[in-house]
Formats: C-alpha cells, structure tokens, sequence
C-alpha cells in the first residue's frame, strides 16, 4: 500500500482504546539507523507534542491506530538526530541521481509494508519522491475538494517521481551532516561533468555542502569541470585545508590556472596546506604567464631514457600516477633531459617487450617552446591532429605537455 506523506500529515491519531488523541505534525527518519525506514511519528495533541514510535503503530487506514496508550508517548523534547519529512524534505531541492538533475519535491510517497507474521506491527518506508505536477495538485487541494474527486483528478496526471535510493539529500549543516550520516555516494558515483552541471544548479551554500561530503579525487576532477566563476566561489567557501585536499588530486595545470584566479592571499593560505610535492608544481606553473604554453601545460608526464625498452615502459605506466590522457604518448629524453623522441601508446602493443622504444619513435617530432602562443598551440593540435604536445624551455629540456583536454578547455574559455 502507498500513502503520500501530504495524506499522512494532518491524519487523526487514535490510541490503544479507540480515542482520538491527536494528529500527525511530523514523520521522522533516523538516517544512521535506517535510510528509508519510518522510525516515529511527531504527534500533535493536547498536552503538547509527543513521540509516536513506529513500532507501537498497528495499522494506517483512515487514520493512525497506535498500539498503546497516549499516556505512554514520551514527549517530542527535540529533534536531533532525526531526519523530519515534512521539514527537511518537502518544497526542498534534493539531487536525482539516475536523472543526473536537482529538482524540488512536491510530495513523498510512504510505502506501508505489512507483515506476514500475526501480531506484528506493519512497517512504514520512504518508498519514492514526487516531483511533478501530482504531488503540488494532492498538497494544494487537500482538504478543499473532495476526496473522491481529489484522487480522480490525480490519476490523470501522470507521475513523476524519484526512487529513494535515487535521491541525494543536502544537508548544508555540517554538524547535521555526520550526526544524520548524509554523504553524496551516489552522486560520487556519476561522471564528473554530469557533477559539475549539477553543482552549478546549486545555491552557493549547497555546493559548499557537496565538496565537503564528496571524495577528494572525485571532487578534484568535477572541480576541473566546473564553470570558472564557479569554480573560484566554490574553492573560496571551503576551509583552506579541505580547499588544499581537493587541489592536491587536480591536474597540475588545472589547479595552476584555479589559484591564479584567486587573491593572492587566500592562493597562499592553500598552498601552505598543499604536499611538498604537489606544492612545487603548482607554484613553478604559476609563474607561467596563463596565455602561452607553460601556462596551459601540466607538468604530468610520462619520460623515459632514450635507452628505454618497451618493458620498462609499461612497468612505468603501472607506476603513473597521472591522467590517462597524460599517457596517450611516451617521451624519450637524455640525460639532460632533453626531448628526443615521442612514442605513441598504440606503437608499444603489438611489438616485443624487448624492443627499444627509439625505434618506435614518430617523426616528424612535434614541440612548442614554453613562450609559445594559445593560437600556436591550437594551430599545432589542429595541424598534426596531436592527443598532447610537449612543451620544451630554451634548452630543449622537456618541461610539460599540453593535452587534448586543456586546448578544449583553452578554446571554451574563449567562447
């Protein structure tokens, strides 16, 4: 049986012995507990507001019959802890995980679950969300049309509605966060522009809340997917700490072009909290003028020595850290590091893993110079349909690469 939460709200309590004792103000979760499961009903009666444990309700029909006496309801003294329906969920903008979209909730759909064995109390559950046009009719027309009519009209709407397991709660209070255990799972699951659209729908406060809660490494990369301005607000609400823990796992270049954008106060205070390494990185790629190719490079790349075999290529690519779209070409450099060779990843399939990655090398070698211009670069990716394209200083010395991704990301900056 499915009951909405609107229907549910309002509806006459009646105790062990029959009598009215009050009405329902409030269907309360306890998250840590149980996701879906109803655990108490906030009931409203005469003597002030008293908690109604699901376990003591015998049955829903044409209103709640409890198994005890009202006497026996202890008094509603808080709500922490608890996850209120009507409060932190209707009219309230939750994420859809399976639509990758925010949308607002018009209604909640119970699902009241009978139970097989004699003399055991039924179970109530979160079963669904309504986010269409059914569940804001049912709400505004309740009490005002008749209930027959009410529930014919309704059945010609069409239902729009969300799984719970579906649904992502944001939760912006952080200490509510752990005490109700919300965490974005499901959404650390999606891909990482499908993230970002749904970031970018969010208020200011909510996205703080989704950076909070998500992964690192998946918060890292939507990061880099997200709008620029956004991106920027985002960063500067976090505390620097959390802020350092996201822009460690960003591409290089990526994390580079983010605190360059930022007051040099508030870059510092990140950088402090950044790894040695990671740290390093970023601050040689800051002193990159942005529109050149040292500025849109990342300094993570995969180079061996000119006398490299195929083997020791691929134990290297099981030891890269980097992106995938950082290993599409292998570079080969001497023992100054200069730029001799590149190797692209499909030559090294079907060869021996004793051939020496030299001979697998394509001419013409491709390169910019760090001074070179975005336009050169774009011209050069455009020209020899490059993946990526190394960047070299005055020395020749192999200093970054540019991927496919970050000339996407250089020409829609342009737009």
């Amino acid at each position: 049986m499915t009951l909405a939460l609107s229907e549910l709200l309002g509806a006459t309590v009646y105790d062990q012995s029959g009598a009215a004792s009050g009405r329902v103000r409030e269907v309360a979760l306890a998250p840590q507990e149980d996701r879906s499961r109803i655990q108490s009903l906030i009931v409203k009666t005469k003597s002030g507001n008293r908690v109604l444990p699901s376990s003591a309700v015998s049955a829903i029909n044409g209103g709640v019959r409890a198994a005890t006496a009202a006497a026996d309801w202890p008094a509603a003294n808080g709500t922490e802890g608890l996850f209120l329906l009507e409060r932190d969920l209707l009219d309230q903008q939750v994420i859809d995980i399976n639509g990758r979209k925010v949308v607002r909730v018009n209604d909640v759909d119970l699902q009241l679950e009978t139970q097989k064995t004699p003399g055991q109390n039924p179970v109530l559950r979160v079963y669904s969300v309504d986010v269409g046009a059914r569940g804001a009719v049912r709400r505004l027309l309740r009490g005002l049309a008749p209930r027959a009519a009410l529930h014919a009209l309704l059945g010609k709407i069409p239902p729009r509605t969300i799984p719970w397991n579906f649904v992502d709660v944001i939760e912006t209070d952080p200490a509510r966060r752990v005490k109700l255990k919300i965490s974005h799972e499901g959404l650390a699951k999606l891909h990482p522009a499908d993230i970002a659209d749904i970031v970018e729908e969010l208020a200011p406060d909510e996205r703080e809340a989704v950076f909070e809660t998500l992964p690192e490494e998946k918060a890292a990369e939507a990061l880099e997917e997200v709008e620029p301005k956004v991106q920027k607000a985002i960063v500067e609400s976090l505390d620097s700490e959390r802020a350092a823990d996201i822009v460690e796992e960003m591409n290089p270049d990526a994390a580079a072009d983010l605190l360059g954008e930022l007051p040099e106060e508030r870059t510092e205070q990140i950088l402090v909290q950044m790894e040695p390494e990671a740290q390093q990185d970023v601050v040689e790629l800051l002193e990159h003028k942005e529109e050149t190719a040292a500025g849109r490079m990342t300094t993570e790349f995969l180079a061996l020595p000119v006398s490299a075999l195929v083997q020791n290529t691929i134990d290297s690519m099981r030891e890269f850290e980097g992106g995938v779209e950082a290993v599409s070409t292998i570079y080969l450099v001497d023992s100054h590091g200069t730029l001799t060779g590149a190797v692209p990843l499909a030559r090294i399939v079907l060869v021996p893993p004793t051939t020496p990655m030299l001979s697998l090398t394509q001419e013409p070698l491709i390169l910019a110079h760090e001074s070179a211009s975005e336009n050169e670069v774009a011209e050069l990716f455009d020209k020899y349909n490059l993946s990526s394209l190394p960047v070299v200083d005055e020395h020749n010395k192999l200093t970054g690469i540019i991927t496919s991704d970050d000339v996407i990301s250089m020409l829609r900056a342009k737009l």
